[in-house]
Formats: structure tokens, sequence, C-alpha cells
């Protein structure tokens, strides 16, 4: 029977173990015997081991190596700093709670940020705690420095990891695909099962969860918010298109218009594809924006070629080219986005400025704004924070009031331990513990039969490091703590005299460190991100409903009409509360995306458990935020008082119906705006109907995303939403049409 290969996580374990292994021994025995210099054998050691295993640092060999070289500038200035605040108790701790907070909030950054976070404090705690001992710094940062230096040249020449695809190709290829299905549909091969289910793959793999941590643009500057709004509108592009290749027959073949915007698509997308593999220079929206005013001039004209031109047959025709106009927006989205994005453009040509905002201010602001949109209570980004500092400062504090010799290994137990939940905790805790008694047995054992003799540590540290590093991450934490406590016995027993006493040591702090770790996982927010994500989704649905009715006030009444606003019953719109609600809803939203994710990564989580589906209320949202940047643009003339009456009435029932959902009540909502009526159909003209078949589609997409948040019972969107797409990061750039 032929062997089994090893799985791929396997693989890399090994391999970034042997890196770090050569590393932090090449570093620790050159400093230990033959500069005789203890100090700098121990943060050469533990260098490598914070920046290469504590640290998840995303990336290929050369991405790794740059971050690793980023990074170590704040590091040494991290170990000055726990150096100095070291000289009492009372000054560490006050340094661990903010420094601690500090750093864990800088993941807030983007995913390199947030993988180097755990290194970063283990180079503070590795200084402060005692002994006291300031004439060290120099021994203490040459150490560091080598240690630093070693791992970055291992990244690059020791079986470096492969290159990550970059999220721009993914982009790019799907872009490809676009075009391809675009000049098909515009050449008359509109019906093709296959090709649509291709184009949902695809479109699947734009999603941030499927792409590697490195290359998800999450972080906060121009370049990761465009490229992440680029992905997010070609996915919803290639949604969009795969409706349209799903129907079996289309109102809009044979309709010149429609077959023109379709070919000015597939150029667009194109063009924009070979702008992301540095083919060409970055394509201005221009072009395509042209070509869609032109379609918007004419799609309310019947299309003149013979068609069965019924009130019926108008009406579809008229939806089908809604359809595609919401495929041109998308397509215009990305070339704008990839514009900013890559072109460093800082405008949005004529499209809506607001949803690209990012594009203008400078780097630093959009940093401080990522840091001070999370600066509250309902983020998880800020309780992870306080979680964190709160417990290394309580650690540091039980180290130094009970002088513990070997203190560091209650803090390192607390920053390796603690988990978003109490019971995550509880679990890793448990597990750590069984794994910290008997990896605290094997180097008792070891101790005792070594008798003192130090090259038989010297012996052992190199194998013990490798199984460590290459086991502890794919076995769990209690292989990790237990092979950990081999490897710091076999290290620190080289340093000095060591007894059997010293595995003793090793296992109490640890167990010091889990309680520690348990208790603070106990008060800090123990639920984790389960309840944050119901109250956050609770606070978005209603930011949703005051924006969606200002969007469809806005549209129907921008022509100014001056019997509109007696007629309705309601003052005219003021352009500085829709502005405001677009701000708020905005703003709920990044903190529902974060606190979701969050707890998409928390164990003990059942996909198919009942309650709420919290993606699809992203998803809702995220189409009224694009919504309301669209529709307001598609007021062609005034809107009669009976269709301002239908509106309004209409999206007030959906308010009302989210004001509800936002309750989660058992079984969720039933939400049905009432669709437009024929008499209000008769009685528009032609001019207008546009406006108001896309508001009444967008209004149906809303109602049935609304509906089905609490029907499903489950936490992942059920497998077809009519509107396209489920993820946020599908939804963003362009209102959805149901198919009717």
């Amino acid at each position: 029977m032929p062997k089994r290969p090893p799985s791929p996580g396997r693989v890399r374990a090994a391999r970034q173990s042997a890196r770090v292994t050569v590393a932090s021994a090449a570093g620790f025995y050159a400093a230990l015997y033959l500069l005789d210099q203890p100090v700098v054998a121990v943060y050469a050691l533990f260098a490598p081991i914070a920046l290469g295993v504590l640290s998840p640092i995303p990336g290929g060999g050369r991405d790794r190596a740059r971050t690793v070289l980023f990074v170590l500038p704040v590091a040494v200035a991290l170990t000055a700093l726990g150096t100095a605040l070291a000289v009492t108790t009372a000054s560490a701790v006050a340094g661990m709670l903010v420094i601690g907070f500090g750093v864990s909030f800088a993941a807030a950054y983007g995913p390199a940020a947030a993988g180097a976070v755990p290194g970063l404090l283990l180079f503070y705690v590795l200084a402060c705690f005692p002994p006291y001992a300031p004439d060290t710094l120099p021994q203490r940062l040459a150490g560091l420095l080598a240690g630093g230096a070693l791992l970055v040249l291992c990244e690059l020449l020791l079986l470096p990891a492969p290159p990550v695809q970059p999220y721009r190709a993914r982009i790019a290829a799907a872009l490809d695909l676009a075009a391809a299905s675009a000049r098909a549909a515009a050449q008359g091969h509109r019906h093709g099962p296959e090709r649509a289910r291709r184009l949902r793959e695809v479109g699947l793999s734009l999603r941030l969860s499927q792409a590697p941590p490195a290359s998800r643009p999450t972080g906060a500057g121009r370049t990761d918010r465009g490229l992440a709004q680029a992905g997010a509108a070609t996915r919803r592009v290639l949604d969009q298109l795969a409706r349209t290749a799903e129907r079996p027959e289309s109102a809009t073949a044979g309709d010149p218009p429609s077959e023109a915007l379709l070919r000015g698509v597939a150029a667009g997308c194109s063009a924009t594809a070979e702008a992301l593999r540095g083919a060409r220079a970055v394509p201005g929206a221009e072009a395509l924006e042209e070509m869609v005013a032109d379609f918007v001039a004419v799609r309310g004209r019947p299309p003149g070629t013979g068609l069965d031109t019924d009130a019926k047959a108008s009406q579809r025709l008229l939806e089908c080219r809604s359809d595609l106009l919401t495929t041109a927006a998308s397509a215009l989205t990305v070339q704008a986005a990839v514009a900013v994005a890559i072109g460093g453009r800082r405008d949005s040509a004529g499209l809506p400025a607001e949803q690209f905002w990012y594009a203008e201010p400078p780097t630093a602001r959009l940093l401080a704004l990522r840091l001070t949109g999370n600066l509250t209570l309902r983020s998880v980004l800020f309780q992870n924070a306080v979680r964190t500092a709160l417990g290394l400062g309580a650690a540091r504090l039980v180290a130094g009031a009970l002088e513990l010799s070997h203190g560091f290994w209650v803090l390192l137990a607390v920053l390796t331990l603690g988990r978003t939940t109490a019971g995550a905790t509880w679990s890793t805790v448990r597990s750590a513990a069984v794994g910290t008694l008997l990896g605290a047995l094997a180097a008792g054992v070891l101790i005792f039969e070594a008798g003192g003799t130090v090259n038989v540590y010297a012996v052992v540290l190199v194998p013990a490091m490798f199984v460590a590093f290459s086991v502890g991450p794919i076995a769990g934490p209690a292989w990790a703590q237990g092979l950990f406590t081999l490897v710091v016995s076999a290290a620190f027993s080289q340093l000095a005299p060591a007894t059997w006493r010293l595995a003793e040591t090793r296992l109490l702090d640890v167990l010091a460190g889990c309680a520690i770790g348990l208790t603070c996982g106990v008060l800090a927010w123990p639920a984790g991100a389960r309840g944050e994500v119901r109250r956050s989704v609770a606070e978005l649905l209603r930011a949703v409903g005051p924006l969606v009715q200002d969007t469809v006030v806005s549209a129907v009444c921008a022509s100014g009409t001056s019997g509109t606003s007696g007629t309705s019953g309601g003052p005219p719109l003021r352009g500085g509360t829709a502005e405001e609600a677009l701000r708020l809803t905005r703003h709920r939203l990044r903190i529902a995306e974060g606190a979701y994710a969050q707890y998409r990564t928390e164990g003990g989580r059942d996909s198919v458990g009942g309650g709420p589906d919290w993606h699809l209320a992203l998803n809702c949202a995220t189409h009224a935020e694009v919504g309301s940047h669209w529709l307001p643009r598609q007021a062609y003339g005034p809107a009669p008082p009976d269709a301002v009456r239908w509106a309004r009435e209409s999206v007030g029932q959906l308010a009302a119906a989210m004001d509800r959902a936002a309750a989660f009540p058992p079984g969720g909502v039933r939400a049905r705006p009432t669709s437009l009526p024929p008499e209000v159909v008769s009685v528009t003209p032609a001019a207008v109907l546009p406006a108001l078949v896309d508001i009444d589609s967008w209004l149906q997409t809303l109602a049935a995303e609304l509906t089905a948040i609490g029907g499903s019972g489950t936490d992942e969107p059920p497998p077809a939403v009519r509107g396209g797409g489920s993820d946020p990061e599908a939804a963003r750039d362009a209102t959805a049409r149901p198919r009717r």
C-alpha cells in the first residue's frame, strides 16, 4: 500500500522549524561558547523563536524576511523600554498594560502587523521581568539583532517558503473571465450554464477568506483598500454575468444598446486585468462611464426592432437593462478602485466620491482612521487588546510580587495560551497544563540523568527545538507546551547549573500563567465575538433602515417637484441627513465585519446550528450602502405623486422590518415591501420609469435578504440569494436586482 504524502501543513511546519532551529542554535551556541556572552545567547535564542514561531507572519520567504527587518527596530525599542521599566514592579506592570494594549491594538493595521504582535510582545516581556539589569542592555540588543539577522538569512536561503500569489493576480484572472463572458453575451451566446458555474467558482476565489493571509488586502492604506474594493466589485461582475448566462432567454437579446454596453464592459475588464499584471498603464474609467451615460439616456426607450412592445414586455426589458446597468456599474467600480490602488489617482472620476473616500486622504490619515474607528468597546480588536494587556499586567504583577526566579515563563504562558473566549481558553489551558506536566517530567529526567554535564544539554537542544517547532503547531497546545518545556530546560541548563527543580519551576510558572489567562478570559468578554457580533449586527440593521429611507426619498425627490413633499406627507430630504446616515452605516458595518471575522475564527462554531445568519445580514447592509451611492444618480425627471407615495410607503415598510429584525425574533421577520403597482407604471413618464424599476428591484432584494437572515437558522448564507453573492466582500459595489 503506497504511503500517503505528508500534508502541506506538516511540510510548512517542518520547513519553518528548520529555519528557526538553525537561526536560534547558530546564535545561541556562538554567543555562549565562542564569545562567552550568556545574555547575548539568551536573546539570540529567543529572537528567532519570537518572530519565527510565536509570530505567525504570513507570506513567502521574501515577505517574511521583509517583515522581520521592518519590526526589528520596534523590537529594539521594546527591549530597551522593558529593560528600563524593570526598575520596579509598579513601573513594569504599568508599562506592560500600556505596551500590551498598544502593540496588540496595532493588529488593526493588517495581517503582517497582526502576525508580528505576539513576537514583539515577547521582546518586552523578556526584558522587563526581574532582575533589573540596565547594564546588560547592549548585550541584549546585540543578541536580538544577531538572532533577527540570522532568521532573515534563513528565511531567504534555507528552504524558503514559496511566494504567495498576490491578490491582484486573482483579480486579473477573474477579470479575464468576466471579459470573455461579456463578449460571449454581446455576441448572442447568453445561455451557458457551464459558463455560469465557472463564473461563480472564480467569484468565490475572490473572497478574502479564500486568499492566503499574506495576500489579503486588509491593511489600512490606500492600496489595500482599493484592491479590496476592486476584488469585491469584480466578484459582483462575475455574479451578475453568471445570472445572465443562467437565463434561458433574455429580453435584451438583439437589443443594440445592451450589446454595445456589454462590449464596453468586456473591453474595460480586459484593460484593467492587463494593468493589474503590469502590462499596461492603469486605464481610467472615463470610456466606460461615457458608454454607461449613453446607455442610461436610451434605456427607457423601446427597442424599436419589431419586438413585442406590450406593457409586460417593456417592463421586462427595463428590468433586464437595469441588471445590465448594475453590471456596468460594478465594472466601473473595478476600474476606479484599481486606478486608486495602483495607479495613484486621488479621485474617482464621475463616480460617487463616497465610494472612494480613501483616495484623497494621506496614508497617515488612513492609518489614524483605522485605529480611531476601532477605539470603541464594541470593537473586537479593542477587546482583544484590553484582554491581552490585563493578562500580561497581572502576570507581571504576580512575577514581581512573588519574586519568581523565572517569572518570564508566567508571562509567556499568558501570551501564548490566551484565547478570545473563556471556553476556548479553558480547553487550551487544560491541554497545556497536561503537556507541561509531561514535559517537566521529561526535563527532570534529562537533568537528573545528565548530572550537570553541559554537553548533554548542548546535544539535546537542537533536536528538541526542531521537534518542538515542527510538531507543536500541528499537534496542539499539549504537545507544544510539553516540548517547549524540554527546550527551555535544555537551554537554561547550559547557562547555569541546574537541578531537577528547574523543571518544577517551569511547571509551576506555566500553571500560574494558565490561571491568570483563564481568569482574564472569564472576566473580560468571556463570550468572545459571539455576543459582540449580535450587538454589532443589530446596531448595523438599525442604521441601515434610515439610510434606505433617505436614499429612496433622495432618488424620487431629487428632481425637486414642488408637489412631491406635500403629496407624500414629508419634508424634502436634506443632504446632511443622508450623509450622516451613510457615515453611520459605514462605521457600523466595519465594526460588524470585524466581529464576524473573529466569530468565524473561534473554535466550537457549528456552521449548521441555529441562530441568525450574520453573514447575510452583512450582505444586506452592503447592498444598502452601495445602493445609497447609485440610486440617487438615476433620477431622470419629476416623479408623479402616486409614484412618490408608493416609494415612501414601500421603503417605510422595509425600514420598519429592519428595525424589527434588529431584535432577532424567533423565526426572523417577513419583509414584504409593496411592489411597483401597474397603475403607478401606467401614469409614470417613460423617462422616470427606469428609476422606479431600480428602486423596486433594490427594495425587493433587500427584503428577500432581510427575511432570510432569520429564516435559514445558520451562520452561513444560503446557497443562492437573489441579488447575487452572499458575503459582504461581494456586495459592496453594486445594487442588486432580483429576477422576476
